[in-house]
């Protein structure tokens, strides 16, 4: 712990720097290897990156900002052609890796290496688990725990080009050089509020749902699909896994090629006639005339296939009424007992939670995946299950108590 303090002190005191000599700027793949060596045994590593990803298949990775062993540097992915480096460094174990809403940077990691981030301390989430804002913005913490203001001159800049200048410097270290400050701040809450666990968790589990999606069949992800027959559903996995391929050999965006609304219409037309693709609004655009002749051979494919390989419309739950005023009122209820318990309501649940969770209660029906619902499990079922519970047996009443103060209800037992 002494050693941490040391590390992030130093850190601190580079800040009052930045752009002078007090940062190192890495642009070649030896200087990356010789810096990851130097931080190896660091114990905390701080890390953000920059990425462009309005152009390309996956985001395109810039450039990193790293924090560690007392050194502040810049990692410039666009003239080192081999970043792995970095990658099994942030995979090893040995050392916590801190980051903010580290979405992207978890992917980096595992499309690079096929590992995730090893003990992962992301402070977007330990911000909702001691009942700060979620999802709350790196400036936002800053401001609130530190008392800074950062500005957002870059935000949108174009990292690929190069050379970087001094704002653009300035404005990407200032994303890292305060992560280990503010790490420590909410760990010290954390083991206050005794939710370290809880922390540990809720991080794997996120890591976990990360994973499945980038590298799972998104194909049901397609808007407007969800009360399609069998047989347009098929179209629609054909198309998307056609649109997935071609994206990712020109690397282009996926949607570019063909809209989520088009591959729903050209489903639900089920043709395989070139005119008829043609004719559908959207269709006709220039540069969509190379991309026919594939479409219709996806869609007559999918069309031939038995009925026995089409895909299954999804299980929906039988619509009821009062699943849906229950589910608004306790979602009401679970934002009262969250901020009583210092926690960030939006990080517990959703009103789709909730609805679920009172489904799983009163009829114990599990989601379609087969498990029981969040709210039904771990933290998320100690913090509020008990409660809920309670509301639903008519063992609890809610009460305002006072419109107007920060906690206008109150839970009270019911007279027998």
């Amino acid at each position: 712990m002494i050693k941490s303090l040391l590390e992030h002190r130093t850190v601190w005191t580079l800040w009052k720097a930045v752009v002078s000599v007090q940062y190192e700027h890495i642009t070649t793949q030896r200087d990356l290897e010789r810096f990851c060596e130097a931080i190896s045994e660091a114990s905390t590593i701080a890390f953000d990156t920059e990425f462009v990803s309005e152009d390309s298949y996956r985001p395109h990775f810039c450039l990193a900002q790293v924090a560690a062993a007392g050194r502040l540097a810049i990692i410039d992915a666009i003239t080192i052609k081999d970043v792995t480096p970095f990658w099994e460094l942030l995979a090893a174990p040995g050392h916590e890796t801190i980051v903010h809403a580290g979405r992207q940077e978890l992917c980096f990691c595992l499309h690079a290496v096929g590992k995730r981030l090893d003990h992962l301390f992301d402070t977007q989430i330990a911000a909702g688990m001691i009942g700060m804002e979620y999802p709350a913005a790196y400036s936002t913490l800053v401001s609130k725990l530190l008392g800074k203001t950062l500005g957002k001159g870059e935000t949108r800049t174009d990292w690929r080009r190069r050379p970087l200048s001094d704002r653009q410097v300035d404005y990407a270290l200032r994303d890292v050089v305060y992560l280990a400050q503010i790490r420590d701040m909410l760990v010290e809450r954390l083991e206050a509020l005794e939710r370290s666990q809880w922390l540990e968790t809720e991080i794997d589990r996120w890591q976990s749902a990360v994973e499945a999606a980038e590298f799972s069949e998104r194909w049901r992800n397609v808007s407007g699909t969800s009360r399609l027959p069998p047989r347009a559903l098929a179209i629609v996995r054909a198309l998307w896994r056609w649109r997935e391929a071609e994206a990712k050999r020109q690397n282009r965006p996926p949607k570019r090629l063909l809209r989520d609304d088009l591959i729903v219409e050209l489903s639900k037309r089920g043709s395989s006639d070139v005119k008829q693709i043609q004719s559908i609004r959207g269709m006709h655009r220039r540069g969509k005339e190379h991309y026919l002749g594939p479409i219709a051979e996806c869609i007559a494919e999918a069309v031939a296939l038995p009925d026995g390989q089409h895909p299954r419309p999804p299980r929906r739950a039988k619509s009821r009424p009062q699943l849906n005023l229950l589910g608004q009122f306790l979602t009401t209820a679970l934002g009262s007992v969250c901020r009583a318990r210092q926690i960030a309501p939006s990080l517990v649940g959703t009103v789709q939670d909730m609805r679920d969770f009172v489904a799983y209660r009163l009829n114990q029906e599990k989601n379609s995946d087969g498990d029981p619902p969040a709210l039904a499990c771990g933290w998320r079922s100690e913090v509020v299950g008990r409660t809920i519970d309670e509301l639903l047996a008519g063992k609890l009443a809610v009460r305002v108590t006072d419109a107007l103060g920060e906690q206008p209800l109150t839970f009270e037992p019911t007279k027998d």
